[in-house]
């Protein structure tokens, strides 16, 4: 499984786009291209970090002013001068410390210490959080909110970053039902719902998801519209196993496309399938079964998206598992897992290739190898 991940990482990698310049807001979902760097001292200058005074010398002190958030800082304190500040309102020159109000008292402008000494200084010096020119984060990062929050902070009107690749996704097979209860040989859609969401967990953003039944005629000519299409990266849910009805094989085979992995070494989820096509795109087979399905994102969209955008996840965190048996699999498990206290994990419930309702229930996605000992941890995968 290992080598598959790497084989989709790499052709990810040939298909890295270029970067592009956006406001932080709206390159949220994309990856640093570049790393961001703090393009002022934050805060620029001295600035009070409590509502309050601030105060030169031993008080009582007189009262001169007041300075609020944004406005220009008062004259010079000298010994016994204080000046009422806001939160983040810029301290004078000679500011010693500042006074919290809840320590305070003001009378006919005179300001005394009434609460305890504070034992900080309340005042946030200049620099404190960066400086300019200071590295905040690496290329590969991707922007979240709280990125994007960070780099406005921090002076960055435009990010260079890579957008997540446009996946264009069609779900295969006649016994697909998309309402209503289904009757014997039938089934509900479970992979159509979840892909959205999973393709942006993932790193992607879904620009389209088609179905279509198993007939030669409407499944050629669905393939071939998701071909002419301008998605990044094309997915296919059904159809990658061996069956009479499995007919992307033939096709990739048909339209000239290389195959990368014909199959994992993994349960659920081994008929899967990355291959590239002439135009270079890649196409990932996630097999029609549920858990099989979202096993396939896992193991190949992950990493292909994460090298078509350059994103560097870290190292992935690791748990100990407990509850769960190999039952002599001589291949990886991908076991849906809930925390079970600190740096341990259990299974979250059933996790057969058509049933959702252990992932449903999981934080994680336990990653076991062959040969696993209960005594090593394993890794863990994000639950899309």
């Amino acid at each position: 499984m290992t080598e598959a991940r790497d084989r989709a990482h790499r052709l990810g990698t040939h298909r890295l786009p270029p970067p592009v310049g956006l406001a932080p807001a709206d390159a949220l979902g994309a990856v640093l291209a570049e790393a961001l760097r703090a393009r002022s001292d934050v805060p620029a200058a001295d600035a009070s970090a409590m509502d309050g005074f601030a105060v030169s010398g031993p008080g009582p002190w007189q009262v001169r002013g007041r300075v609020l958030a944004g406005g220009a800082p008062a004259a010079a304190l000298q010994p016994g001068d204080a000046v009422e500040v806001a939160t983040g309102a810029l301290v004078p020159a000679g500011c010693e410390r500042v006074l919290p109000v809840e320590v305070v008292d003001v009378a006919a402008g005179v300001l005394r210490l009434v609460g305890d000494e504070p034992g900080r200084r309340h005042v946030r010096p200049r620099g404190e959080e960066c400086v300019q020119g200071e590295e905040l984060l690496p290329a590969g990062r991707r922007v979240t909110a709280s990125v994007a929050g960070l780099a406005a902070g921090t002076g960055t009107d435009v990010l260079q970053v890579r957008r997540p690749p446009r996946v264009h996704a069609l779900v295969t097979g006649d016994e697909i039902v998309t309402s209503g209860l289904p009757v014997p040989g039938q089934v509900r859609d479970a992979v159509g719902p979840l892909l959205p969401d999973a393709v942006r967990t993932l790193g992607g953003t879904l620009s389209a998801s088609e179905r279509c039944g198993d007939a030669v005629g409407e499944l050629d000519a669905a393939l071939e519209t998701m071909l002419a299409s301008d998605a990044d990266v094309l997915l296919t849910c059904g159809m990658a196993g061996a069956g009479p009805a499995d007919r992307l094989r033939p096709w990739l085979a048909q339209v000239g496309a290389r195959l990368v992995v014909d199959g994992v070494a993994v349960r659920p989820g081994h008929p899967q399938v990355l291959a590239q096509l002439p135009d270079g795109r890649p196409l990932v087979g996630l097999p029609g079964n549920p858990l099989a399905a979202v096993a396939a994102l896992l193991v190949l969209l992950r990493p292909l998206l994460a090298g078509m955008t350059g994103a560097e996840p870290g190292p992935p965190p690791h748990a100990l598992l407990t509850g769960w048996q190999p039952r002599g699999r001589p291949v990886t498990s991908l076991v849906p897992v809930r925390h079970a206290g600190p740096g341990r994990v259990e299974p979250s419930g059933p996790a057969g290739p058509a049933q959702l309702r252990g992932l449903a229930a999981a934080d994680a996605v336990a990653l076991v190898p062959p040969g696993w000992d209960p005594s090593t941890p394993v890794e863990l995968l994000p639950r899309p």
